[in-house]
């Protein structure tokens, strides 16, 4: 009787062993997936830039991400805000403007509208 129940348990430690592997395996598969899919993803982000008149087309939000070859003097006429170097304190010289800098716009039709 000890013996079978001895068997018994092995096979079910082995069957439960082989089940945690199985998901392992499974979770690994898994991660690897999200991980290649978000790679490739953000290396066909990388070496697109906004050039020529693609940048009079890009829309003013209230985060605005400098483009290549934008300055804040063509960013205001564009999005009208003649405000962005006091608006955005880590701005200390405005001609240190450079592609990906972040910077807030608050058009000055919105602002009378607040008023």
């Amino acid at each position: 009787m000890a013996a079978r129940l001895s068997n018994r348990i092995i096979t079910t430690s082995k069957s439960m062993a082989s089940s945690s592997s199985c998901c392992s395996v499974l979770a690994l598969v898994f991660l690897s997936l999200i991980l290649l899919t978000s790679s490739v993803e953000s290396s066909s982000l990388v070496g697109e830039s906004i050039k020529g008149n693609q940048l009079l087309d890009r829309a003013c939000d209230e985060v605005y991400i400098v483009g290549e070859g934008e300055t804040l003097h063509m960013i205001s006429d564009k999005c009208g805000d003649p405000f962005i170097v006091e608006q955005n304190p880590h701005i200390h010289d405005p001609d240190d403007v450079f592609p990906g800098l972040v910077i807030k716009i608050t058009p000055f039709k919105s602002r009378k509208l607040l008023s």
